[in-house]
């Protein structure tokens, strides 16, 4: 298989699983620093892993977003609210069309290197709360960036339909160590243990039956 991808890799526990998974399609990995909470300490693994594999990798910055767009991930710390991602309050940890923001960079790097594919590990969990992360979003996306490129550039989501146990539980078969992940919202050196993510991502490592490396706040 040609390495023809572009992946969007945040260091995150569902795009670095993708990023061992599809390694041998990857071209190029980037990373975008958009002013969040978590970004510098997402950053520290995705920046790890790339090296690990030899894959290239940008980071590309967007301080616009921090500037101009309105979300709890942009306020610091204090703005992340505890709970589930069932939960209402989590919508406050939106940011606005995020992913159609890095999916449009990404898809304008892709054509510039004469690659075809665009990847984003949005999973099954996702869609309840982020819009931008839901299928008919996915494939509204893959057409509009198909038919404003030469090239036909599309997006490959292939974590889409599955959940992040199931993501989990591929990245154990790869003998991923997922302690080299990042994933609260809150940007803590230790995962706070409360937030949405930090909440999916125990649930997800108990539902693949993985132990979970993730040393947690409120476990002290």
């Amino acid at each position: 298989m040609a390495r023809d991808a572009v992946i969007v890799v945040s260091g995150g526990m569902d795009s670095t699983t993708m990023l061992y998974e599809y390694r041998s399609e990857i071209a190029l990995a980037i990373t975008f620093d958009y002013g969040s909470t978590q970004n510098a300490r997402e950053r520290e693994f995705a920046i790890l892993h790339c090296r690990r594999l030899g894959i290239e990798h940008l980071i590309i910055p967007l301080d616009f977003m921090h500037r101009y767009f309105k979300s709890a991930l942009l306020q610091g710390p204090e703005a992340i609210p505890d709970g589930h991602y069932a939960d209402d309050n989590m919508r406050a940890t939106v940011v606005p069309f995020r992913n159609g923001i890095m999916l449009a960079i990404a898809c304008g790097i892709a054509e510039s290197r004469g690659l075809r594919r665009v990847m984003i590990a949005n999973h099954s969990g996702d869609h309840t709360i982020y819009p931008d992360c839901r299928p008919e979003f996915v494939d509204a996306m893959s057409s509009a960036m198909s038919a404003g490129t030469y090239e036909g550039v599309t997006v490959w989501a292939p974590y889409t339909g599955i959940s992040k146990a199931d993501i989990a539980r591929r990245g154990a078969a790869l003998g991923l160590d997922y302690s080299l992940t990042y994933s609260c919202y809150k940007g803590g050196e230790r995962h706070c243990g409360t937030c949405g993510t930090c909440v999916e991502r125990r649930e997800a490592l108990a539902g693949a039956g993985v132990a979970d490396p993730t040393p947690y706040e409120n476990e002290e």
